[in-house]
């Protein structure tokens, strides 16, 4: 693949690229090498960034650290402390780089060779625009695939055209300008374990500020990787769930009864929004819904079992996944 190089210096703003390791405790490994590999395919070399930093926790064995870095010698590894999260890996990042537009990619993603362009280019059409989120889908394939495309987070791509506003951003899949991140930073210290990016979403919501959505930056998230995983990352979402409602609560029980409210009312059209789509873009996955239907049975249980456990214990399940993932 021919790959633009000098003239996109002049044409689009400076951008550093950021990964972080931190997910790569659930993850397979060879995650990180197919995700690096698809960076290596866009149509604006990696070459072309002021960076390509990948923040290392720890979570990643030393030798394939070295040959990725062989590999791939645009890759610089900054090591950061052992244990570090993924939302503050993520931060670090912002601080480190020098782009003046910080791209976030992660390595349980595959992104589509013009993601970088399109996502980039979107910064263009205004000094105004701060936040560009990309699209993300779960990759479906079989029965477990159509399961996890119906329950997990990320939605199917929506086929639009257009630069629009959007109410929310997933950090596998979006672009900042890196002056504007640093002053309106992601919360990190949040009783989550993903999903500070919801809060952060609406917090920049409602300081005035647009979220854009640039439909055309696609990728495809990995689904939950053998059953340890499925089961957690499930009940997490359930955790997840419970604190985002607790922490985008205003003021008072009848404004938290009514956010509990909308948000059941939001999964519920969220869901059906997403039959919808499969049966229009890919009817043939309709074929394994009937071995598709336990699992999402067996993924919805597991959130409201996540959910119900974290309004008696609400800092339970998240203490006990990360005494499991330090033994």
């Amino acid at each position: 693949m021919e790959q633009v190089q000098t003239p996109l210096k002049t044409q689009l703003p400076s951008f550093s690229l950021i990964l972080e390791t931190e997910n790569l405790a659930n993850a397979d490994l060879k995650g990180l090498s197919k995700s690096l590999a698809t960076l290596a395919n866009q149509d604006i070399s990696p070459t072309c960034a002021n960076e390509v930093l990948l923040i290392d926790s720890g979570d990643t064995p030393t030798h394939i650290l070295e040959h990725l870095c062989e590999q791939y010698p645009w890759i610089k590894v900054h090591h950061a402390q052992l244990g570090t999260g993924y939302y503050k890996a993520k931060m670090l990042g912002a601080e480190l780089v020098t782009g003046e537009i910080v791209v976030y990619f992660d390595s349980d993603c595959i992104y589509q060779p013009n993601w970088l362009r399109s996502i980039l280019t979107a910064f263009t059409a205004g000094e105004d625009i701060q936040v560009v989120a990309g699209e993300t889908m779960t990759l479906s394939q079989g029965a477990y695939g159509t399961a996890m495309a119906l329950t997990y987070i990320f939605p199917q791509h929506s086929g639009d055209k257009t630069l629009a506003p959007t109410a929310q951003y997933f950090l596998n899949n979006v672009a900042f300008r890196r002056e504007f991140l640093l002053s309106n930073p992601i919360p990190t210290d949040l009783p989550l374990y993903r999903g500070n990016c919801v809060i952060h979403a609406r917090n920049l919501q409602d300081r005035g500020y647009t979220i854009w959505k640039q439909s055309q930056a696609r990728a495809t998230h990995a689904p939950p990787n053998g059953f340890s995983h499925f089961f957690w990352r499930f009940l997490l979402i359930g955790h997840d769930y419970y604190w985002q409602n607790r922490l985008l609560a205003k003021a008072g029980d009848e404004t938290s009864d009514r956010n509990r409210m909308s948000s059941y009312n939001g999964k519920l059209e969220i869901f059906s929004d997403r039959v919808k789509k499969m049966w229009v873009d890919n009817p043939r996955q309709f074929i394994y819904l009937p071995l598709a239907i336990p699992i999402v049975i067996a993924a919805l249980a597991l959130i409201f079992t996540g959910y119900f456990i974290t309004i008696v214990k609400p800092k339970l399940l998240l203490e006990v996944y990360n005494d499991i993932l330090g033994d």
